[in-house]
């Protein structure tokens, strides 16, 4: 009897428990615990890590876990690192659900980058208003910017003192082209720092930034372990040996 655990966190995992539950499945969704008020989930739910591949593979054991689909966010890399080695400890089926990345098109002035420092350092010296679309754990780095007017977005109020001063906005995606237009230019957002995640719930901000002729500098995607990687939630559900969904 299948028993699946999903990886989740993002609009692609919550799609695949909606088609799950409606499946008859037995699943588990997991949350890493990032989120503080995560959405809720038509699955059995836990919040919290794993404690390493080695946690994982127990979880999979002690759960009777036969299958694994890791829905993390592209950028997850730790997460999916463990997923890919405790799966091969457990002998356990694992599947990727992953939007395929954002590709440049003309009209886009990208600046491409492999991690936060070069981001930093591609931003200009002189002051700008920038727009920080890449999640709290890694805003840190750009205080060593000050002369910038940061504008940061996060799902959760920040529970305690930034680490510079900021325009913070608290909301939960998917965004829309006119919403993403509107904040920007009340902003006066000049630059913008965004991770390559994919897909189109987040892609609003990459629309707009192109219409207003913003520069990005765009975040490449961490290497991930080869593994099976499908990017429709209907993919998804025929691996695991149902077909009832879907239009994902």
């Amino acid at each position: 009897m299948t028993r699946a655990l999903i990886l989740g966190g993002t609009a692609d995992a919550n799609l695949l428990a909606g088609a799950i539950a409606r499946a008859g499945i037995d699943a588990v969704y997991s949350y890493g615990g990032r989120t503080r008020i995560p959405a809720d989930q038509p699955l059995p739910t836990r919040i919290g890590g794993f404690g390493g591949p080695v946690g994982l593979a127990d979880f999979i054991r002690s759960e009777r876990i036969t299958h694994v689909v890791d829905a993390t966010h592209p950028f997850a890399a730790e997460m999916s690192r463990n997923a890919v080695t405790a799966c091969a400890v457990t002998g356990t089926p694992l599947i990727a659900l992953e939007r395929a990345p954002w590709d440049g098109t003309e009209g886009d002035h990208w600046t491409e980058v492999a991690d936060i420092a070069s981001a930093v350092a591609a931003l200009p010296e002189t002051p700008a208003r920038v727009f920080l679309a890449i999640g709290r754990q890694h805003i840190a780095p750009f205080g060593t910017r000050p002369q910038h007017a940061y504008t940061l977005r996060f799902v959760d109020p920040p529970d305690g003192a930034l680490p510079f001063a900021a325009d913070v906005l608290v909301s939960r995606g998917p965004f829309t082209l006119d919403g993403e237009l509107e904040m920007m230019r009340s902003r006066g957002i000049e630059w913008i720092v965004a991770r390559n995640s994919g897909g189109s719930g987040a892609r609003a901000k990459i629309d707009a930034a192109r219409e207003l002729g913003i520069p990005v500098i765009m975040l490449t995607r961490p290497a991930l372990p080869d593994r099976p990687r499908v990017e429709r939630v209907a993919d998804v559900m025929r691996w695991l040996g149902h077909r009832a969904c879907l239009g994902a």
